[in-house]
């Protein structure tokens, strides 16, 4: 099970495949699990390099050093130079798309291509901003994701009507949460990515081939926000039908299919 040492905290990696490197990043809340249909398709054609966000599945918790998506993207590319990476792809989904667009612009010679899913770079919408940081302070203040807002929060990243065990596993992970990862990884995680500044900018200063795919039904990060990203990448956006913020496992082959169709020219 691969672990690498960046900031003296061990971040655990899934490293699949041959061939160019996709390095994918997952949802907040998630961990590398979230992309295992798409590990599956895609490390047929490519070394699939998938870790887990500090303070997320088998990685240590955030170093209290890191405050942005930037040091973020920092990390993430430390990982990727460790590894003897040169030229890589990345396909990031909500916070995985934020820190991949700040990771794109560091070193857009070494990124052969970036995919944006279900995520925005700009400034978090007031009404928006203000709801998750109330609820932010209510899991700090607690300790714990209370119950209540278990069941608020497990049902914003599906469809409207969701597949019934994601719902689920989702809500039962987030009851399970110990107050030392909440504290140390979870709310500022939190906090960094709801406060984040406006990166739209930067957009308009890439141009590796780019593909932004949004769920029809994302709740969080709805198409119009990945129609504007598509607008100043002037690339396509797909809307990925009958899927919600998790596209890649309410829709996998739908998913699958997209990226190996937008990946597989560029080898």
């Amino acid at each position: 099970m691969p672990f690498l040492s960046i900031n003296d905290r061990q971040i655990h990696y899934i490293d699949r495949g041959e061939g160019l490197t996709l390095l994918l990043g997952h949802s907040y809340m998630f961990d590398s699990n979230m992309w295992a249909p798409q590990i599956e398709a895609l490390s047929q054609h490519f070394r699939v390099i998938a870790p887990d966000l500090w303070g997320h599945g088998k990685s240590d918790p955030l170093p209290q050093s890191r405050h942005s998506l930037k040091d973020l993207a920092c990390d993430h590319l430390a990982l990727i130079d460790a590894l003897g990476i040169d030229e890589f792809a990345i396909v990031g989904l909500s916070v995985g798309g934020m820190w991949g667009v700040e990771l794109a612009a560091m070193v857009p010679e070494r990124v052969r291509a970036l995919v944006l899913m279900d995520t925005f770079v700009g400034l978090e919408p007031e009404v928006t901003f203000k709801k998750y940081d109330a609820m932010l302070n209510a899991i700090e203040a607690a300790g714990k994701v209370p119950a209540a807002l278990v069941e608020q929060i497990a049902p914003m990243f599906f469809r409207r009507d969701p597949l019934p065990h994601l719902v689920e596993a989702l809500a039962a992970h987030l009851s399970d949460m110990s107050e030392s990862a909440l504290r140390q990884s979870i709310v500022p995680l939190g906090r960094m990515i709801f406060g984040r500044g406006d990166n739209c900018p930067l957009l308009e200063e890439l141009e590796m081939p780019a593909l932004v795919i949004t769920g029809e039904q994302d709740a969080p990060r709805p198409p119009l926000e990945g129609y504007l990203m598509a607008e100043l990448l002037n690339c396509k956006q797909l809307i990925v039908p009958q899927a919600g913020h998790i596209c890649t496992l309410e829709q996998p082959e739908w998913v699958n299919q997209a990226l190996l169709n937008f990946l597989v020219p560029l080898k």
